[in-house]
């Protein structure tokens, strides 16, 4: 079991995590060796998250989506198999957790009378100034 949140738990038969071999750093080891890894999760069919956090992940998740709804991330960032699996893990789990924020929504409001008075005292100070700067008059 994975902890996202207080509510959100994922299973781990949910993820499923294969291993590849990694561009980058490691030399002649990177050629033998499948250190870099390849998590996906089906966001679609995940029992274990809600309804508007499934969308919220989904708009999230952009190039990652793919066209069935299965969340793909890969990290090649380390030289071992573990790191890179908690690396995926981690890169999960905050994406989650960024879409179980629920987005405030705004509230329109309406200028105050003071700031309305100082916008137009600014506007006015400043046709003044410009005015001070052109040639005077002829007469």
């Amino acid at each position: 079991m994975i902890q996202i949140t207080r509510s959100i738990t994922l299973d781990d038969s949910e993820i499923e995590l294969t291993f590849i071999r990694a561009s980058g750093p490691g030399g002649q080891n990177v050629n033998k060796t499948a250190t870099a890894v390849q998590l996906r999760f089906d966001v679609r069919k995940s029992p274990s998250l809600p309804d508007s956090v499934k969308e919220r992940l989904e708009r999230l998740s952009g190039r990652r989506l793919t066209q069935d709804g299965v969340l793909v991330i890969a990290a090649q960032r380390f030289r071992t198999q573990e790191r890179n699996r908690e690396d995926a893990l981690a890169r999960l789990t905050a994406l989650i957790q960024e879409a179980a924020i629920l987005p405030v929504t705004r509230r329109a409001t309406r200028p105050s009378l003071g700031s309305k008075r100082r916008r137009l005292e600014a506007k006015s100070h400043r046709s003044d100034v410009k005015n001070l700067r052109s040639r005077p008059d002829k007469e």
